[in-house]
């Protein structure tokens, strides 16, 4: 049986008869765990493009980390599925008459969970890639934004929903304020719900060309979470959650929207920290007027003073950092360090599509290289009380474990549990950016990509397979796309050009 190692545990370091590859894909697991097996037969044939429903999933002899410290991670085996959980996780597991999937050459691990991304903006990816934050708000809210019709969010959540599967994310936050009507917000949650992602949907203001969201005529911002939560997310067992997603404004007016979210047992992001004006000590007014809670996730957070993050600390909240825009926008210096100093371990984002890649492996490396080089700024310096160093294991925990935890679903996803949801990705290590694997952990986080993605899994359901979306007319979602980008273009009076 493989063995499951603590790369930092002395009692765990490499010894005799164990391969270095072995201890180098066996990381962070407490100690040995039992086998959580399925004590049945089972049978091996290759696995269809397309999986049938009804039967049992086996993924076979891959390298698995499953990121649940009691289950361990192990250099080859495999994970039972049956329906929508996962059933078991360790070697040699069987099921009689499940459907196999050869995962030998993949490293098979918890899909990406996104906290924070604007996915309107679907077909605008790479419509402002050297903008400020100044430049998005003008040119994506005010011109885009607010001559949206409900085609385009439908057409925008489908390509970015899709776009999520395509590269690894499974679970995301969806952003959304784009409501400027109910048919908005119904179309937003049609194209979520069409394109097979776990998506919390946070439900936030309409755009207006002044950017006051007030003006807007036809919203029903925020009281019409409650037809929400009636008519969409009446149940916890679907793939779709409801959060709200707050403007600023003064504490009593943020107050009063916030309280319309918890009358409906909904969950809240906001943005704050963000720029020059973001260092106003809003979360201390806020606190002042109501407690802040544990049901709320701040996002970006790159001002905030000292007390700001320890309320944030002490009330169990929860960060998402999106440090690739943080840095091209002019957010501030992504907030990593400083999290980890009020001991609050973040969630990561793409937020952005106009200006960022899809990708988690982007956000991963970003975070991940610019600690470092913080922390090497101070060693060089001669600062006796530099921070450590993050480590790839970190910053993977973060784009799945806590990503998770601050979208409210840590119960059903963010590792591989038995019991919890399946959504699993399978990355390739048999392509050139990463073979031969000699850190599973490492590769992942250092080198992948987008084309490592093979197949994903959400929910039990294989919704990518063999490199490839499984049951997506593309030719469809193409032609949807350029429709819309054809309309947003011409109702917000910009030059429709490729160059």
């Amino acid at each position: 049986m493989t063995h499951a190692f603590d790369s930092g545990c002395a009692c765990c370091m490499p010894r005799s008869g164990l391969s270095r590859r072995q201890f180098l894909c066996s990381t962070a697991a407490v100690a040995a765990a039992p086998v959580l097996a399925a004590s049945v037969v089972g049978e091996a044939q290759a696995a269809p493009r397309a999986v049938k429903p009804g039967r049992p999933i086996l993924l076979k002899g891959g390298c698995v980390l499953s990121l649940d410290r009691a289950v361990g991670d192990f250099e080859r085996a495999d994970v039972l599925i049956e329906g929508t959980k996962i059933k078991a996780v360790g070697p040699n597991l069987s099921a009689a008459g499940a459907q196999v999937i050869d995962a030998s050459k993949s490293i098979v691990m918890p899909g990406f969970v996104d906290t924070h991304r604007h996915m309107w903006q679907g077909f605008l990816r790479n419509v402002l890639p050297d903008g400020s934050l100044m430049d998005y708000i003008q040119l994506v809210q005010r011109k885009f934004g607010a001559n949206f019709t409900p085609d385009d969010n439908y057409a925008a959540n489908l390509l970015s929903g899709l776009g999520c599967i395509d590269v690894g994310v499974t679970t995301v936050l969806d952003w959304s304020h784009i409501h400027n009507s109910p048919e908005h917000t119904d179309a937003s949650i049609k194209g979520l719900q069409e394109s097979g992602v776990r998506a919390a949907f946070a439900y936030g203001t309409p755009q207006t060309v002044s950017g006051n969201w007030k003006e807007a005529s036809k919203h029903k911002y925020p009281g019409d979470i409650a037809r929400l939560r009636k008519q969409y997310f009446n149940s916890d067992d679907q793939l779709l959650t409801l959060f709200l997603a707050s403007p600023l404004g003064t504490p009593e007016e943020i107050t009063a929207i916030w309280k319309a979210a918890r009358d409906v047992g909904a969950r809240i992001t906001v943005h704050v920290g963000t720029g020059p004006i973001g260092r106003s000590g809003l979360l201390e007014k806020l606190h002042a007027v109501e407690p802040l809670k544990s049901d709320t996730t701040y996002v970006h957070c790159c001002e905030l003073n000292n007390t700001e993050w320890k309320l944030i600390k002490d009330s169990g909240g929860t960060v998402s950092i999106a440090g690739y825009v943080e840095m091209l926008m002019g957010h501030g210096n992504p907030p990593t360090q400083r999290a980890i100093d009020f001991g609050v371990r973040p969630s990561l984002s793409v937020d952005v599509e106009t200006s960022v890649p899809s990708d988690f492996f982007t956000q991963m490396r970003s975070i991940f290289s610019l600690q470092k080089t913080q922390a090497w700024a101070r060693r060089n310096a001669g600062d006796s009380n530099a921070p450590a160093f993050l480590k790839a294991r970190d910053v993977l925990e973060f784009a799945t474990i806590e990503g998770a935890r601050a979208n409210g679903l840590e119960r059903k996803v963010g590792t591989l549990t038995p019991g919890k949801e399946a959504d699993v990705i399978l990355l390739r290590t048999d392509r050139l950016n990463v073979m031969p694997v000699n850190n599973a952990v490492g590769a992942v986080v250092t080198s992948m990509g987008p084309q490592n993605v093979d197949t994903v899994l959400i929910g039990g359901k294989v919704v990518k397979r063999n490199g490839q979306l499984v049951g997506v007319d593309m030719n469809r979602i193409n032609r949807i796309g350029r429709q819309a980008q054809e309309r947003a273009y011409k109702a917000a009076g910009v030059p429709d050009t490729r160059i």
